[in-house]
């Protein structure tokens, strides 16, 4: 993995420290290289944890694709060695090797199937209503297109 970034740079954080929070404005895309991150929504006692990635897993791709606010808040869990990709490094990446896009496209494939495997199980323990997680899937299924 490190020949695909040797001109990105890296990122080192603390147990703790935060990447980025929910609502910044900032378009760099990480690749954790060591450690983990926490990636977590909202604040106080309405936070819901929603992944936590390892070595080669990607974070903060949404806001580098779609130039939006950052969707959720990034903790470093222990000491986290991140490979930083700026918007211009991502599509040099993209072209020197098409296997980097299809990697990003597996995970966010990937992450979507777990979302839609936890409304199932939501809508099971009537946590989710039917309709709702219909409305959810149909909106799922067109931003997978």
């Amino acid at each position: 993995m490190k020949e695909k970034f040797s001109q990105e740079s890296v990122r080192e954080f603390a147990d703790g420290e935060c990447i980025f929070r929910e609502g910044e404005s900032s378009l760099e895309m990480y690749v954790v290289q060591s450690g983990a991150v926490v990636v977590k929504r909202g604040s106080g006692q309405n936070t819901v944890q929603l992944a936590v990635l390892g070595r080669g897993e990607f974070l903060g791709e949404m806001s580098l694709l779609e130039s939006l606010p950052r969707s959720g808040t990034a903790v470093a869990r222990g000491k986290t060695r991140l490979l930083c990709i700026q918007p211009g490094g991502f599509l040099l990446k993209i072209r020197r090797d098409p296997t980097f896009a299809f990697e990003l496209l597996q995970s966010l494939s990937r992450r979507i199937r777990e979302t839609n495997e936890r409304l199932h199980g939501s809508a099971g323990e009537g946590l989710v209503d039917e309709a709702a997680l219909q409305q959810i899937q149909k909106i799922l299924k067109k931003e997978a297109a």
